[in-house]
């Protein structure tokens, strides 16, 4: 078959290479001029005029993403090369929090539990509580849960310290309103997945460089095409009743997978529909309004340097709270190194997750933050805002499915799936699709 690919994202390259072992010719449109999406390598400058490779956003892994690994060897990319693996590890720059001993799994989460710093025995046996009742029911909770629902039963501590952070990190949505289904879920695969499934996988490289470039580098090699700077304007159904159903800039394809982000591709296929058959425009609409009633969160990373700065491990918890009448905003929730994460030395990535507040803003704040918890004075790099980074990952969302129309799939994080917008996400996403036919 030949298969048109649209975006080179991290689920568009995963779709092109799942096609591609399944004996498919695979075509790559990427509008932009580089690979990735939007974990991709950005290109700055340090306020002293070295040269640095940035991200479009700091990202983690975590050792539950199997097939996130398992592309990345298929493609020729050790993990080991590229990603620093350890026990999870949430403290904060005082000490205080949660991390994992080095023991296999579950025992690893239970010692963490047990050993938490700064958390009273009241604080452990609730978590304790809770775990236990999770596993018993199976991780499964009614579908209107919330997070905070959810974690009720825990000490104020326990929620601001551990639960709070890692909502707002893997699902992108405060608890208030998260999904307490996909967070047990989360919680499943990463804290109980057997062993290594909790280690952080942090890139000690630029993203690009972790997965999609080598993919587009290994797809080249098997025949694929990838076509960077050019944007599909025009996908049309074939009326001719010949095999190929699609034509995407007017070059006929047996089928395609749609891989951009989920407000263009909802307009594209809106456009397409103008021209198709009724019972065919009637699927790309429906598909279309389910996509268009995703709600969304920002994720805001702030790129700062101090020649001096160096944290005590490459990731830190920061104590974040949004500010009241006596108290400013402290926005962050973690702090990477990438001094120690392969980068320049004094090079820190703060990341803001759900982030509301205007570019400017939220670097003044971050900065004063690093003072306040970090005894730092930086000096600003660059602060990068997706304004739509992730889908709200609401209790009981309704998300678009995989399957568009004849020969016309879609793959993304936000496609229908048990996981929250995650690299993983997208990847089995990517995946499916280009397995399906």
């Amino acid at each position: 078959m030949k298969v048109a690919v649209v975006g080179a994202g991290w689920a568009g390259m995963a779709a092109a290479v799942a096609a591609t072992l399944k004996g498919h010719h695979a075509t790559v449109f990427e509008a932009s001029r580089a690979v990735g999406g939007r974990a991709r390598a950005l290109e700055s400058t340090l306020p002293d005029g070295t040269p640095v490779t940035l991200d479009n956003g700091q990202h983690i892994l975590i050792g539950a993403y199997s097939e996130t690994l398992r592309l990345m060897r298929l493609v020729g990319m050790a993990p080991e090369k590229v990603l620093l693996r350890s026990p999870l590890n949430l403290l904060f720059s005082d000490g205080m929090g949660l991390a994992l001993p080095r023991w296999p799994s579950p025992l690893d989460a239970l010692g963490g539990m047990l050993m938490a710093c700064g958390w009273s025995w009241s604080d452990k046996v609730s978590l304790l509580k809770a775990a236990i009742g999770w596993q018993l029911h199976g991780f499964t909770c009614p579908p209107h849960t919330t997070v905070a629902d959810l974690c009720a039963p825990l000490t104020p501590r326990v929620r601001e310290t551990l639960i709070d952070p890692l909502c707002v990190s893997a699902l992108n949505t405060p608890a208030s309103r998260a999904s307490g289904q996909v967070f047990l879920r989360v919680l499943k695969d990463s804290l109980f997945g057997g062993p290594g499934s909790s280690n952080l996988l942090l890139p000690t490289t630029d993203l690009g460089s972790v997965f999609p470039e080598v993919a587009a580098s290994w797809l080249q090699s098997q025949g694929g095409a990838l076509r960077l700077g050019e944007r599909v304007d025009a996908l049309q159904w074939k009326s001719d009743g010949g095999p190929r159903l699609w034509t995407v800039n007017g070059e006929p394809f047996d089928a395609v997978v749609w891989a951009t982000s989920s407000s263009f591709a909802a307009l594209a296929l809106s456009n397409a529909a103008q021209d198709a058959p009724e019972s065919i425009a009637n699927q790309l609409l429906d598909w279309s309004s389910i996509t268009r009633g995703l709600q969304f969160e920002a994720i805001a990373t702030v790129y700062a340097w101090s020649p001096e700065a160096r944290l005590s491990q490459p990731m830190l918890s920061l104590y974040s709270h949004a500010g009241t009448p006596t108290q400013a905003p402290q926005p962050a929730q973690f702090v990477f190194d990438r001094g120690q994460l392969g980068g320049p030395a004094g090079l820190l990535a703060f990341v803001v997750s759900a982030s509301t507040a205007d570019r400017e803003s939220i670097q003044q704040q971050v900065l004063a933050q690093a003072r306040t918890q970090l005894d730092l004075q930086l000096q600003p790099v660059r602060t990068v805002v997706e304004k739509r980074a992730t889908f709200a990952c609401t209790p009981a969302l309704v998300r678009p499915s995989m399957q568009i129309a004849p020969g016309l799939l879609a793959c993304g994080d936000y496609v229908d799936g048990p996981y929250p917008a995650t690299l993983e996400g997208a990847i089995r996403s990517g995946w499916a699709a280009g397995t399906a036919r």
